[in-house]
């Protein structure tokens, strides 16, 4: 086996690779974006939602060790091991679960934190087809990671730069891919795989609040296609009144299109979330009966008009056509409501579990309704 040291020409969807003790910590927000984030933020960056080493090789057996880093809480059911998926020539080829790594388990009750560290992991794939291939590892979308060492039974070597055109995304936890069974299964990934571009995912579980660090790192960063996914932090964590909203959304907007003034630029709605359609936030978590769900607890009669009304997953989709209307000026910039991709007869077949994040199948159903409006002929992204 060859043991290849892994660097930022074979990895991508990532901004940074901090080296760390143990190996390299993916990173999907640079440094100075880092700064300014908070602890929520910076927990879901290190996610590597969307990264994957891609190389170009002759192996037959690639190994991938890795550190881990997942949290629990006290007294209920651990979440699922994370996965590394391996896909060769855009063709899903196998998958593995991550174990070990350090486990932080945290108390509802009181707050209390305890760490427990263990062992890195390696995740195996052989019998891979012989010859010249493109081969992708991606990296669990749910987990903070550390990479330690890739070691092949054949060379490898990075994959030509530009070969396929780079779609930015920032949206939320359902972005980041909460509830999929694996980082090929969000529906981001369906959909860039159904579209043939490279993927950024910059979802931020808890965290799409229209932040100007996040804006100016998507400003900065090499995109031929960009999207924005607005909504339901928003809501869920009561983080802003209708007299915001609007001229936050022009601002980020603003900010992208100081870096990139003529790119593609889609602006996605909230797809349908029952507990928050009508209801502001705060949003909180419920585990009476031993799983974790989600409830509103806010108020439906402060969802007025006027500059103190609170934000309703309706009022936003009324504010951000306005807003994009107002914009009219900018042919490259495109409005998709959410409930195109999941909407009420959605919910009817397919309701959230938790009452807020997708499961696998609508992660899915979101994948391919996207390509199908993004990347078909005549679409914002053709």
């Amino acid at each position: 086996m060859i043991d290849t040291p892994i660097t930022a020409d074979l990895v991508r969807g990532a901004t940074e690779l901090e080296t760390t003790g143990r190996g390299l910590l993916v990173h999907r927000l640079p440094a100075w974006a880092r700064a300014r984030a908070d602890a929520q933020l910076l927990s879901a960056e290190a996610c590597p939602a969307g990264v994957r080493l891609a190389v170009r090789t002759a192996a037959t057996v690639v190994e991938l060790e890795l550190h881990r880093t997942t949290m629990r809480f006290r007294g209920m059911p651990p979440r699922p091991d994370g996965r590394v998926d391996l896909v060769v020539d855009g063709v899903p080829a196998g998958e593995q679960h991550t174990h070990g790594g350090t486990t932080v388990t945290v108390d509802l009750a009181s707050g209390a934190t305890e760490t427990a560290d263990g062992p890195a992991a390696t995740v195996r794939f052989a019998d891979l087809p012989r010859g010249d291939k493109r081969v992708e590892l991606w990296l669990p979308h749910h987990e903070r990671t550390e990479l330690v060492a890739l070691r092949t039974d054949a060379p490898v070597a990075p994959l030509p730069a530009g070969d396929r055109r780079v779609w930015v995304h920032h949206g939320s936890s359902i972005s980041q891919g909460s509830n999929a069974a694996g980082p090929t299964g969000t529906w981001p990934a369906l959909a860039a795989a159904a579209g043939d571009v490279e993927l950024v995912n910059l979802g931020f579980s808890g965290s799409m609040v229209l932040d100007p660090f996040v804006a100016r790192a998507m400003r900065d960063l090499p995109a031929d296609l960009l999207s924005v996914k607005i909504g339901i932090n928003l809501v869920n964590g009561d983080v802003m009144r209708r007299r915001a909203f609007a001229p936050a959304v022009h601002g980020f907007l603003d900010t992208l299109r100081d870096g990139h003034p003529t790119t593609p630029l889609l602006v996605i709605g909230p797809v349908l979330c029952p507990i928050h359609e009508d209801t502001p936030g705060p949003g909180a978590p419920d585990f009476t009966d031993g799983t974790v769900r989600f409830r509103a607890t806010g108020d439906p009669a402060d969802v007025v008009d006027g500059p103190t009304g609170r934000l309703s997953l309706r009022a936003i989709r009324a504010e951000l056509a306005r807003v994009v209307t107002e914009r009219g000026d900018d042919p490259h910039l495109h409005l998709l409501d959410g409930l195109a991709l999941y909407g009420e007869q959605d919910a009817v077949e397919h309701p959230l579990p938790d009452n807020l994040h997708p499961d696998t199948a609508v992660h899915r159903l979101m994948g391919e309704r996207f390509a199908a409006h993004a990347f078909s002929p005549g679409g914002p992204f053709a």
